[in-house]
């Protein structure tokens, strides 16, 4: 049973930084693409960022482009998102996300429908 739990959210100024780690179970990495989405309230869900089942392909929103760095450890089995320079515009609910490379026939759409596996979510709020 694929598990998958956020943590790393909270409150900072604008332009301040924050790390958000996805801590997954159930699953291995190189069997996975695993994802970073948001949403703000009252609007649809969006793709932050993903990387492949290799590790070698990073994808990004080009709202977060520059700013936002994935990365992933295997050993710990942990999904990362750096995120700097935040904006106010960056407030939202952050969830983490997997599925079966297989199943992620467009894993550079970051579209939230083709991953099954979801996390509860974790809340940034960028304030300034």
């Amino acid at each position: 049973q694929v598990q998958l739990m956020e943590s790393g959210g909270g409150s900072v100024q604008s332009g301040g930084s924050l790390r958000l780690s996805c801590t997954a179970s159930g699953l291995t990495f190189d069997d996975y693409a695993v994802a970073w989405f948001r949403q703000a309230p009252g609007k649809e869900r969006e793709g932050v960022s993903a990387i492949s089942w290799s590790g070698r392909s990073t994808y990004y929103a080009d709202s977060v482009k520059d700013r936002f760095t994935i990365s992933r450890d295997k050993v710990t089995n942990t999904l990362y998102l750096q995120m700097n320079s935040l904006k106010p515009e960056d407030t939202a609910m952050y969830y983490c996300a997997a599925n079966l490379w297989t199943a992620v026939k467009h894993i550079h759409d970051l579209d939230p429908d083709e991953f099954a596996h979801w996390g509860r979510g974790t809340q940034v709020t960028v304030s300034g």
